[in-house]
């Protein structure tokens, strides 16, 4: 090779010459070829096979950004498709970092089986889609994110399935829905959005379990670390893992778990249908859960305590928060989670623009939507949520002077301070 190719001391010149044309090599055609081919051709690959299914030392979980996997030959590809042969096939069916997600989010929630998806909304249709029959009967709540109602409301009908809406607290109309529809599902929150209403889940997991209908909770505003619906009856547990999981207001992402046999059915729609979540969002999720019981643990003692300094401000008419006992469902709230959360909503005592003037004379918190990341971010539902209509907001309660509050992990003496100022603008 050296005779062909000429000296090393000319080989290195060429090589360190990164401006220089492949013309300029002292090659002849055929060796130019022969060095295209054996040298610059294989570069793509070069390595990248020594490394295949090698277990990595690293501490943090490594993104692998490939939409294909490949197979050593034939058998080894008719072992994986009979089980007998661990890996992957195609980006859309799985990926090694969203796997290590979701064993993380399973070991958390104490779930059988985890499935990750592009956003907390697809989570919510993915399971709808693959868990209720054509011809089915869902019940849900007056309160819970309103696009999860439109999609319900718009959406469902068109496969023959009927809707019972009712209030949080209302046992007896969810009895009475149970007997006399054929539910296939009872899907609420707990929280919920965002009067932060919460429903027994022991209660009414037996309730439903014994109609033969089964209990999804969207936990998304407790978070794995304040409850865990699982362990308390629930057959699935949904998350926007966009909020308090990743917990950076910097990825989108959602996720079904439970037991397995239900969440493989989730799982065999969502490879259908797609709403893949790319792994470098997985990854920045699994980055965020590093942190998510220091996030939270912060945002619980700071929301309960601007919780009860609101509810003691003249200013205020009206303080919405678990952790109180003037909150309809505390009770339920202290058997049930073991902290109450990062979001706390309350009325200003005024009007629709003494409300926006309070929005508009914060400056600590953004004025955005979502909740449950570091920074605080405060919002007027009336405007952010419901500005389109105002027919649903008198339906749902929600009053012109309604503000979420959704505490980051600032001071709360700061936060404190921030707020006391908008206040005296109003």
């Amino acid at each position: 090779m050296k005779a062909l190719l000429g000296s090393d001391a000319s080989l290195a010149v060429h090589a360190g010459n990164h401006d220089q044309s492949l013309s300029d090599l002292p090659l002849s055609p055929p060796l130019l070829r022969f060095f295209l081919i054996h040298f610059v051709l294989l570069i793509p690959i070069k390595g990248e096979r020594l490394g295949r299914r090698i277990a990595t030392d690293a501490i943090t979980t490594p993104v692998v950004n490939t939409s294909a996997y490949w197979f050593n030959n034939s058998q080894e590809l008719i072992d994986f498709k009979e089980g007998r042969h661990a890996s992957f096939e195609y980006g859309r069916y799985g990926n090694p970092t969203t796997e290590a997600l979701e064993k993380k989010m399973s070991a958390l929630e104490k779930a059988e089986s985890t499935v990750f998806v592009a956003s907390g909304m697809y989570a919510s249709v993915a399971m709808l889609s693959a868990l209720v029959p054509a011809g089915g009967h869902v019940v849900t709540t007056t309160d819970c994110y309103r696009k999860t109602r439109i999609y319900m409301e718009t959406e469902l009908p068109k496969r023959g399935i009927t809707m019972t809406v009712i209030r949080p607290a209302d046992m007896d109309a969810l009895q009475n829905a149970l007997d006399n529809n054929n539910v296939s599902l009872f899907f609420t929150e707990t929280p919920t959005n965002p009067f932060l209403r919460c429903i027994d889940i022991d209660l009414v997991s037996k309730m439903c379990h014994s109609k033969g209908a089964l209990l999804c909770i969207d936990s998304t505003f407790a978070s794995p670390i304040n409850q865990k619906a699982l362990t308390l009856g629930a057959d699935l547990v949904i998350h926007s893992a966009t909020k308090y999981i990743a917990g950076h207001n910097d990825v989108i992402g959602g996720c079904i778990s439970g037991r397995d046999e239900l969440v493989s059915k989730v799982r065999i729609y969502h490879h259908v249908v797609g709403g893949v979540l790319n792994p470098n969002a997985a990854y920045l999720i699994l980055r965020g859960m590093k942190t998510l019981h220091l996030r939270v643990q912060c945002q619980n003692n700071t929301a309960m305590r601007m919780a009860q300094f609101l509810e003691e401000h003249p200013k205020i008419a009206r303080v919405y928060y678990p952790g109180l006992p003037s909150h309809p469902e505390h009770h339920i709230a202290k058997s049930q989670m073991t902290g109450f959360g990062g979001v706390v909503s309350f009325e200003v005592a005024g009007d629709f623009d003494a409300t926006r003037r309070f929005i508009d004379s914060v400056k600590i918190p953004y004025h955005a939507p979502s909740f449950g990341g570091c920074e605080s971010i405060i919002d007027q539902p009336a405007i952010m949520s419901y500005w389109d209509s105002k027919e649903q907001r008198e339906i749902y309660g929600i009053k012109d002077n309604l503000i979420r509050f959704s505490i980051g992990v600032e001071d709360f003496e700061d936060l404190k301070n921030d707020v006391v100022q908008a206040l005296d603008k109003i």
